[in-house]
């Protein structure tokens, strides 16, 4: 009943392969340091930012920015 898809032709003789070309060996160890020195890239003197003000007020606003001074989680950083 109703109409049957017709037969696609399949074709042996067809191969895929991935083939990789060949690397140069000094462009990919040129190529593991650079991406090595990113990523173990950190800076020696990070400057605190301070956020603009209209953040601040926000902050303050909602009571973010009040701190206890007795609260056992902030006693490490208080020493």
């Amino acid at each position: 009943m109703g109409n049957k898809p017709a037969k696609q032709e399949t074709r042996k003789d067809e191969i895929f392969a991935r083939v990789m070309p060949p690397l140069d060996q000094a462009f990919v160890r040129w190529l593991a340091r650079d991406v090595k020195r990113l990523h173990a890239f950190a800076p020696r003197n990070p400057r605190a930012i301070k956020p603009p003000d209209h953040y601040i007020e926000y902050m303050r606003l909602y009571g973010w920015l009040d701190l206890d001074m007795d609260d056992p989680d902030l006693a490490c950083l208080i020493k």
